[in-house]
């Protein structure tokens, strides 16, 4: 199966390309970054393109039998309007450009986020749950919508609703750890709101999930079936890595840090993946224990 990937040279994309060609598929890694020095693996070829404007790399996308779209710029920086137009048009741009490329018949997996949900306090949350009102929420919403529209032309859509994915190479988890090892982790804000995660290689495993099940298209929450409170994860990579993890990071100083972008990290969302585990998938670190034992302990046990 070709499969293209836009955002590959992403956190989660360059997982997706090593573990496509792993398994034998044709993979096409397109990013607005160059590809790495030296030769590709056999199997793989990386194309440099800002994917958010039609060109070349898009005949790349009518080939394939398969795109998992990847690409937008991180939520992780100070917010300010310029920036979150920047957000949304790297999403729903790059989406746009996919789908007009698209092959009749062929299978989109795209990505979304649980932050789709909104801030939902103790609500356990499903796929069923519709969307919030924050901004967020209304990048996933519009995004989403590009990627549907896929389905006039017969292809098979599903919407990835990441959660926040941890591993020792980038993401969230990769800024945590040093003040974690220093002692100086904590709690975010008051420490009581649900913390929905996924460890990296079952969000990879996942998208293979849903490449190649014929029946997967909607919308599939990517996260662990163990969801927790954001003091309960702090506790446990604070024992994984051995150190205390009891200085919290009050609201306020999070939102003068972070500006509105804080209120991504101080609300939550208790996001279970009904419908993965409905079609079959089972997670090889279902709690949170197992992955961060993967992931902070010994270098060769990374995930």
């Amino acid at each position: 199966m070709k499969t293209v990937v836009t955002g590959a040279r992403g956190f989660v994309g360059k997982k997706l390309v090593r573990e496509l060609v792993a398994k034998g598929h044709q993979a096409v890694g397109i990013d607005l970054s160059p590809a790495p020095p030296g030769p590709s693996p056999e199997g793989l070829t990386h194309i440099q393109a800002d994917t958010a404007r039609e060109g070349a790399w898009q005949q790349e996308a009518a080939d394939a039998d398969a795109v998992v779209n990847l690409a937008g710029v991180s939520i992780f920086k100070r917010w300010n309007s310029a920036y979150k137009n920047y957000m949304l048009n790297s999403r729903v741009l790059t989406t746009r450009r996919v789908t007009e490329a698209l092959s009749s018949g062929a299978v989109l997996a795209s990505a979304s986020a649980a932050g789709y949900y909104g801030d939902t306090g103790e609500k356990e949350i499903t796929e069923k749950n519709g969307p919030g009102a924050d901004f967020l929420a209304r990048v996933c919403v519009e995004w989403e919508g590009e990627a549907l529209l896929a389905a006039r032309k017969d292809a098979r859509v599903a919407l990835m609703r990441f959660g926040v994915v941890l591993d020792r190479d980038g993401g969230a988890l990769k800024e945590m750890l040093l003040p974690f090892r220093l002692g100086l982790g904590g709690p975010l804000g008051s420490g009581r709101q649900w913390f929905s995660w996924i460890h990296a290689r079952d969000l990879v495993r996942a998208v293979l999930f849903v490449l190649e099940n014929p029946q997967a298209s909607g919308a599939f929450n990517f996260t662990s079936p163990e969801p927790l409170r954001n003091k309960e994860f702090a506790s446990a990579l604070g024992a994984a890595l051995g150190r205390p993890a009891v200085i919290p990071l009050p609201g306020p100083v999070l939102r003068l840090a972070m500006g509105e972008m804080a209120g991504a990290v101080l609300g939550g969302q208790k996001v279970l993946p009904a419908r993965l585990l409905k079609a079959g998938f089972v997670h090889e670190f279902p709690d949170m224990g197992r992955a961060l034992a993967s992931i902070a302990g010994k270098r060769g046990n990374a995930g």
